[in-house]
């Protein structure tokens, strides 16, 4: 039985010995005499007969010459290597087509444009630059050569390039690419911020949310910068932003915001803060953190309390794991051991959790990531944290 991947690869040259017959008899009737078919033709159907696809293919791109009525079975041949992973076979197809002379406009762009997919699969990033800029500056839609574009540069974390492209990429397509460049710009603050630059840094984030003025990312660099400043409160200033924004991502800040309120010696501002942001949602991070202040000014008996209220209306995993701490601080001897062996239990689970999750492709991780590993859309990453109800 031939492998089913070698069957795609019939189909191609099943077209390719009609076409030759067709041509051969048509030469034949045209010129009215008896011309022998090349043998190769021959060779190649023997092979192919005798299960030996590999051979029969180099022998019809051998014998089939390329013009006008043939560029899109070679283009259809090379697109098929390349899905099997053979980039070396693929690239030789499409280098072979571009370097013919008769080609048309439209038929050069497409091997061009081919032959810059094979290189990318190859990992050769500049070559492939070259082919797409070539493309994009000859089509009339440049866009699917400008989207691929866009991968090589921040494959290759070319931060201006890939902005300016984002924006052509707008104009060709018609679809705002703001927030993908406000995610450049916040690249290349960080890069700032690593070289100690902040005030190129700051510039580059308030571009950014000029682009895209519900750019957490670009307010969470900010209040880093300040509060390594020393300037607390326009870092709490910063990070309280985050909620109208997108209040999901808040727990990224929580542990921050809560010593940064501390050292400005506004304790009562970090109650009021949690309260409101837990009345807007009872999200599980910012509920476990109330539990930690009321545990601290009231005791365990109330962090208890209060906790088992919450878990009544929002069950998840990490409120049982705290209810559980609470208690068995309250027990002593072999139940105090039963219930921390139940919480370390619990841990376990919770440390094998992925607690990030990509909107769009499903991608599930245990850091944050503002790119999608998986999909490589930016922004689609969220926290997510309600375990019980997935």
């Amino acid at each position: 039985m031939l492998d089913p991947a070698w069957l795609l690869l019939l189909l191609p040259l099943a077209a390719i010995s009609g076409w030759f017959a067709a041509r051969q008899d048509q030469h034949l009737r045209s010129r009215n005499r008896g011309a022998d078919i090349p043998s190769d033709y021959f060779k190649g159907l023997n092979l192919l007969l005798n299960e030996q696809p590999d051979k029969a293919i180099e022998v019809f791109i051998k014998v089939l010459e390329v013009d006008t009525e043939t560029v899109e079975t070679h283009l259809m041949l090379g697109n098929l290597f390349r899905r099997r992973g053979e980039i070396e076979r693929a690239t030789r197809i499409h280098q072979n087509l571009i370097a013919r002379p008769k080609l048309n406009r439209y038929q050069r762009s497409q091997a061009l444009f081919e032959l810059a997919q094979d290189y990318l699969k190859a990992g050769l990033l500049d070559r492939a630059e070259n082919l797409l800029l070539e493309y994009a500056e000859v089509e009339k839609d440049p866009e699917p050569a400008l989207s691929q574009l866009l991968y090589v540069y921040q494959q290759e974390k070319e931060w201006d390039q890939a902005i300016a492209t984002a924006n052509r990429l707008a104009r060709a397509s018609g679809n705002s690419t703001d927030q993908m460049i406000a995610h450049f710009l916040c690249e290349q603050a960080e890069e700032e911020i690593a070289k100690q630059n902040t005030e190129q840094a700051l510039k580059l984030l308030k571009h950014a949310l000029s682009k895209d003025p519900a750019s957490v990312r670009a307010n969470i660099l900010r209040g880093h910068i300040a509060r390594d400043n020393g300037d607390c409160k326009k870092s709490i200033h910063y990070w309280k932003k985050i909620e109208t924004q997108d209040r999901r991502y808040l727990p990224e800040v929580l542990d921050q915001l809560s010593e940064c309120f501390k050292e400005t010696g506004n304790q009562d501002g970090w109650l009021d803060f949690l309260n409101s942001a837990l009345k807007k949602e009872r999200a599980i991070p910012i509920m476990l953190k109330f539990v930690d202040e009321i545990e601290s000014q009231q005791g365990i008996q109330a962090a208890r309390q209060f906790i088992i209220q919450e878990l009544r209306q929002k069950p998840s995993l990490h409120g049982l794991s705290r209810l559980i701490h609470l208690s068995a601080m309250q027990e002593s001897g072999q139940s105090r051991s039963d219930l921390e062996t139940l919480q370390a239990m619990i841990e376990r689970v919770l440390k094998s959790r992925k607690t990030y999750l990509c909107e769009h492709c499903g991608f599930r991780g245990t850091a944050m990531h503002w790119q999608c590993p998986g999909c490589k859309r930016w922004n689609t990453v969220k926290p997510v944290w309600d375990e019980i109800d997935e």
